[in-house]
């Protein structure tokens, strides 16, 4: 995974338009900065202060609280996104080409402490992706999806605690996400989406 400031310089050397289309963001020449929806929320981006800023309290805990996660992500999502739709097939983080770093150590995303905060509360887990702009879908107990990055959406499962079993949750990413972002910088983004539901 390149660093930041080498994505900051790849982004600085772009055409905005190019950047514009591929991405689906906005450019505003006088300001030298890109608009990207970050969870459905404007995160304004400037190559030539190398700053990113948003306008509500859930972006900025995307950027700060999250930034290790985030800034990278939306780096490399403005150089990589491809012109390209979501193809609306689900895939396991595991059946990625850089799956392997989902099933061991620290990579392991904390689908377990995300499954345990909403336990049997399915109602609190939809509430929770609500306020990251996260749409209701019938998957599970309770399924939604979340848009990261425009291009980019991620799914997450959720079903209840019972009886017999404990909650558990599944992340689930599009089957285009590797045409957009290296593989590190998806698992990044799954941490990402693991922040905004584990945010109190």
């Amino acid at each position: 995974m390149q660093g930041e400031a080498r994505a900051w310089e790849l982004l600085a050397a772009l055409d905005p338009r190019d950047v514009c289309e591929r991405a689906e963001a906005d450019y505003s020449p006088g300001e030298g900065s890109y608009t990207l929806a970050v969870f459905g929320r404007p995160v304004v981006v400037t190559p030539s202060t190398r700053t990113m800023s948003g306008s509500c309290a859930e972006s900025e805990f995307v950027l700060t609280k999250a930034g290790y996660f985030s800034r990278l992500s939306i780096l490399h999502y403005l150089v990589g996104a491809q012109k390209i739709p979501p193809a609306g097939q689900l895939v396991k983080p595991s059946d990625l080409k850089a799956g392997q770093i989902y099933l061991q150590g620290s990579h392991v995303l904390p689908l377990d402490q995300m499954a345990a905060r909403f336990a049997r509360d399915a109602d609190g887990f939809l509430a929770q992706a609500a306020r990251f702009g996260g749409r209701q879908r019938a998957y599970g107990d309770a399924g939604v999806k979340l848009r990261p990055l425009p291009r980019l959406p991620v799914t997450l499962v959720f079903w209840r605690e019972d009886d017999e079993f404990p909650a558990r949750g599944e992340l689930l990413f599009d089957a285009t996400c590797e045409q957009h972002v290296p593989g590190d910088i998806l698992w990044s983004i799954a941490m990402l989406c693991m922040k905004v539901m584990l945010q109190p």
